[in-house]
């Protein structure tokens, strides 16, 4: 009989559901996926119906069902921390509470009876989920391990040793002293959506000068040499009170936090450079602190810091140890895949399957997918044309069209488990077009103009275009463009200022370059996607290009698409021209009149 075990993760942000059978990661998705709710809390009903369903089993069959952390433990921290902060927290304290006495407190009875199961409920830590999702799919079956996110329990960071079929926590660093938590208190200080905006901070770094950091670093952490640090915490509201930062953080970054939404000015700029900055110096330290500890050659990283690519690269390019590999869905939406493993290996004593140098991720192709025939009668059932062809004929005619420099919405196979869409659910375009930037954020994904897109190259070809040695399948290492690819700047355009610096062709992909001439690469493998790898392969046949634009497809505050339903309907919103479902092709001026049935530019709160 199967071991089946599902994971959940729930009621903080991006929560999710993934199932294992025997151990192999069978299914995984987002809540927010079929809520259409970006970043959704709630219980992931719709992610573990999709997940059962996947394997055609009902929740009794379960061998154990893990959640991701420890509620109690949780708690009790929270009201340590209310009552160390009399009277000023009050506000704050009567907001979390109806959710904890409702739902989270009683989280045992509550997947109980949503999902009408009597087994066994087990709550394995945070940051034990997250080592565990880390380290169990990597290629390893030895390394260090290092977590780091905003807060679990108790626990911000954590390190330690996987090996074989067990993972050991040598040391913890506590809250409120946070690495995530600093870099939220910049992202909501520069004027965005904490828990979301992170990555937006990462972006904007690039047009900034490094001019805060003298003053983060005297001011604001107690920095040791081992990564370790302490926050001073008169500069921090997120303890007790609504908002992340305090008026003494503000009169010591010369003014108020920036309005979202407003004009981004060259403040804004600098203190994004300088938290990045700060941030991977605090990543580097640690990492070679866990080396000294460790002595291992491969190191597995996990928590939404791991997410901050940037720092990854930085991680990677000081060769502190050989091998690097970062879970996809790093984020707490990935602890309930590291969950599930934890209890897989852990608690129910099962050893790994053999590993033959590749991950056991699947590409993180583990969410939903539609046949020819669901997508067939969709479009049959709204009466929308379209033409279908062979699989080669699709990718001839989405090659063509790419070399048009118009953009295609791409939906294909099993959707993409994690924050990043990978050639599953994309908006893909030319890399070589020098305004296909500055139109997929402005006409299609009407989003901030400074933020740049990532590229997908062919794995095989990575190293002529990008100064990166090994692959990068999940798009979660930076690195500069080749310096034969670059461009050089003549003396007037390096003194553009801010975004103005964005628009100049600065390498033979200008879409997917970035000011400081970096990129965030996808490396991509037949073995992985054999169908986006052919397009991008024939794609280079014809244009001696092997690399494209990869957007994920959704428009600002929407979550990506999960079904052609989502994606017809962002297709029609924007002025993206081409739709590819499957083998299906869908061309704009084609489409009926399309009457929206929303609102979407309110529905989709922007993030």
């Amino acid at each position: 009989m199967p071991n089946y075990i599902l994971g959940i993760s729930a009621y903080y942000h991006d929560s999710a559901a993934c199932l294992l059978k025997n151990g192999e990661i069978i299914a995984a998705a987002q809540e927010e996926r079929f809520t259409r709710i970006k970043h959704d809390h709630a219980f992931p009903q719709h992610a573990i119906n999709f997940c059962l369903s996947f394997a055609g089993i009902k929740s009794e069959q379960l061998s154990a069902i893990a959640f991701y952390d420890k509620p109690i433990i949780k708690f009790n921290r929270l009201l340590e921390t209310y009552l160390s902060y009399p009277g000023r927290g009050l506000k704050s304290f009567l907001m979390a509470m109806p959710l904890w006495l409702k739902d989270k407190l009683w989280m045992q009875d509550l997947i109980s009876k949503q999902l009408k199961y009597k087994g066994k409920i087990l709550f394995p830590e945070h940051h034990e989920s997250h080592a565990a999702s880390a380290f169990f799919p990597s290629p390893f079956t030895q390394s260090a391990f290092l977590t780091l996110d905003g807060v679990g329990e108790l626990a911000t960071s954590s390190y330690g040793i996987g090996l074989n079929n067990k993972i050991k926590i040598l040391s913890e660093l506590h809250y409120p002293h946070s690495i995530g938590l600093l870099y939220s208190a910049f992202t909501y200080f520069t004027g965005f959506k904490v828990n979301s905006g992170e990555y937006k901070v990462m972006g904007l770094a690039p047009y900034g000068e490094p001019k805060y950091v003298r003053k983060i670093l005297d001011e604001l952490i107690d920095l040791k040499d081992d990564g370790s640090f302490k926050m001073n915490m008169e500069y921090f509201n997120y303890n007790a009170g609504l908002t992340m930062t305090n008026d003494k953080f503000s009169s010591l970054f010369d003014g108020l936090p920036r309005k979202p939404e407003t004009n981004l000015t060259q403040r804004e700029m600098d203190l994004a450079r300088s938290v990045q900055d700060v941030t991977e110096e605090i990543m580097i330290r640690m990492a070679k602190h866990v080396k000294s500890v460790t002595n291992e050659k491969n190191l597995c990283l996990a928590g939404g810091v791991a997410l901050n690519c940037v720092g990854n690269g930085k991680i990677l390019k000081e060769n502190i140890f050989a091998n690097i590999w970062i879970q996809p869905a790093a984020g707490d939406a990935g602890g309930a895949l590291g969950s599930a493993l934890a209890i897989y290996h852990q608690y129910f004593n099962k050893p790994m399957a053999p590993k033959n140098g590749r991950d056991t991720q699947k590409g993180s192709y583990l969410g939903t997918e539609y046949s020819a025939h669901e997508i067939r009668n969709f479009l049959k059932s709204y009466k929308l044309p379209y033409l279908e062809h062979s699989e080669e004929e699709m990718i001839e005619i989405t090659t063509d069209i790419l070399m048009e420099g118009k953009v295609i919405g791409w939906f294909q196979d099993r959707m993409e488990f994690g924050p990043r869409a990978l050639g599953a659910r994309s908006i893909i375009g030319d890399a070589r077009s020098s305004d296909m930037q500055k139109k997929m954020n402005l006409k299609i994904k009407q989003r901030e103009s400074f933020r740049p897109f990532a590229p997908s190259v062919l794995a095989e070809k990575v190293t002529e275009w990008f100064e990166l040695e090994c692959e990068s399948p999940y798009m979660l290492l930076v690195a500069d463009v080749k310096k034969e690819k670059q461009k050089r700047m003549s003396l007037d355009e390096e003194n553009l200022w801010g975004i103005d610096k964005l628009n100049i062709v600065r390498s033979e992909i200008p879409a997917v370059t970035h000011v400081d001439y970096s990129a965030r690469v996808q490396t991509v493998h037949k073995e992985d996607n054999r169908i986006y790898h052919r397009l991008i392969e024939r794609f280079n046949e014809k244009t001696g290009c092997p690399v494209i634009v990869n957007t994920s497809f959704n428009v600002r505050g929407e979550p990506i698409v999960e079904s052609p339903l989502d994606a017809y309907k962002c297709f029609m919103r924007t002025e993206m021209d081409i739709l590819v479902l499957g083998n299906f092709i869908l061309k704009k001026e084609e489409q009926p009149k399309f009457n929206d049935d929303i609102n979407w530019k309110e529905k989709y709160e922007l993030d």
